[in-house]
């Protein structure tokens, strides 16, 4: 059935519109016009708030008490889906860590058939890790780290529905591996790398498009090794993820970065765990302990593993920590990694043709509905804690 969403402004191509309705029909964007030319017999709801796409996440390794490598099935990402779309995310990745083959065969399964499903919000696969650098390995257990050959190869290109996204070191495998996979389909990152600048410029010549989570679990740029913090800044045609929470990396430095690369080639993602849109304080991974204190995930060592941030989260972040404009901020969750993920055609925008993905957002730009394909699901995160009023900055 065609309906009407009429709110207090839409975000269109970065502009703000009043007086403004969006259709949806059959699940896409049918127009986008002023509220006085709509037709008398349309559905219509007038709702209070600001619109915007639906933000897009292609790190998520889990939500609501789930675990992605704890939980490869049909079942867990459900889970984890249903527990993002609180905070607007109406796309995402599910993302395992480094683990045994088997069990990413088992995650590859568990994608393709929650997609064939229908399950809301999948998008396809990131599989990080295991063809790492275990000197960057982070939280990563080094003993599920191992060389790509073949028998990788042949898993990581081995998903029917949706994209691929494999994070992995440069120098631990080769331009013509690189090569292989990007004309498999499969989008290739970096990260968890020592790589040297050259190894990295080399991979992106191959084919490497991304930088996972930048300047966290790489080499750094320095005065004469500008390594992969180095050639993630100069090539343009890279997207880095970064993760706004205020712990990964300062926001100095992340505005910084912001002045090195073009903004339609940096996109939020949280890299997200089990804790977010759950109550749990702490909870394991591969065997270790991981708490919970003021949003920050830290193992018994102090060593981060992943984010306590959701999506809308994020937004908010790029706009106070950043000093990013909403629309910008908007487009770094939504335009940027749909675009990244080749789906700059399906969603990532408020368009006519595209599907309706859709976040209402409130005047504390925190997520009040969202809309997956224009089913709308009214769940939106609770507030909590002191709130400001960052309208005004957006």
């Amino acid at each position: 059935m065609r309906q009407a969403i009429i709110p207090d402004r839409v975000l269109v191509d970065g502009t703000w519109r009043g007086g403004t309705a969006v259709v949806i029909d059959d699940g896409s964007i049918a127009a986008i016009t002023a509220t006085a030319e709509l037709p008398g017999d349309i559905a219509r709801e007038a709702l209070s708030g600001s619109l915007v796409p639906g933000f897009i996440d292609t790190q998520v390794n889990g939500g609501g008490g789930v675990l992605f490598n704890d939980a490869p099935t049909v079942e867990g990402i459900t889970a984890i889906a249903s527990a993002h779309r609180r905070f607007g995310t109406t796309g995402l990745l599910p993302t395992l860590i480094s683990d045994d083959l088997d069990v990413i065969r088992r995650a590859v399964a568990a994608v393709n058939a929650a997609i064939e499903a229908g399950v809301p919000g999948v998008l396809g696969i990131h599989i990080e890790g295991p063809f790492l650098n275990v000197e960057r390995k982070g939280i990563h257990d080094a003993g599920k780290i191992r060389p790509l050959d073949e028998e990788g190869f042949a898993v990581l290109t081995s998903l029917k529905r949706g994209r691929t996204l494999v994070t992995l070191a440069p120098e631990r495998t080769t331009p013509t591996m690189v090569r292989r996979l990007a004309e498999a389909g499969v989008i290739v990152a970096a990260g968890h790398s020592n790589g040297s600048y050259e190894e990295v410029n080399a991979a992106v010549d191959a084919g490497l498009t991304g930088i996972t989570h930048l300047f966290n679990a790489m080499s750094p740029l320095g005065s004469r090794r500008p390594g992969v913090v180095g050639a993630a800044l100069e090539r343009d045609e890279l997207t880095c993820g970064i993760i706004v929470d205020g712990h990964h990396v300062s926001p100095a430095t992340l505005r910084l970065a912001l002045r090195c690369k073009p903004r339609d080639r940096v996109m939020l993602v949280t890299d997200a765990m089990p804790s977010v849109g759950s109550d749990a304080t702490e909870f394991l991974l591969q065997g270790r302990r991981i708490r919970v204190a003021d949003d920050l995930l830290t193992d018994e060592a102090g060593t981060l593993a992943g984010s306590n941030l959701d999506m809308a989260a994020a937004v908010r972040n790029a706009v106070t920590m950043l000093g990013l404009m909403l629309p910008e901020a908007v487009a770094m969750a939504s335009a940027v990694p749909a675009a990244f993920l080749g789906l700059g055609h399906v969603t990532g925008r408020i368009a006519p043709g595209l599907r309706a993905d859709l976040v209402l957002m409130d005047d504390d730009l925190r997520t009040a509905a969202t809309w997956i394909g224009g089913v709308r699901d009214a769940s939106a995160a609770p507030a909590s804690g002191r709130r400001e009023t960052l309208l005004s900055r957006a």
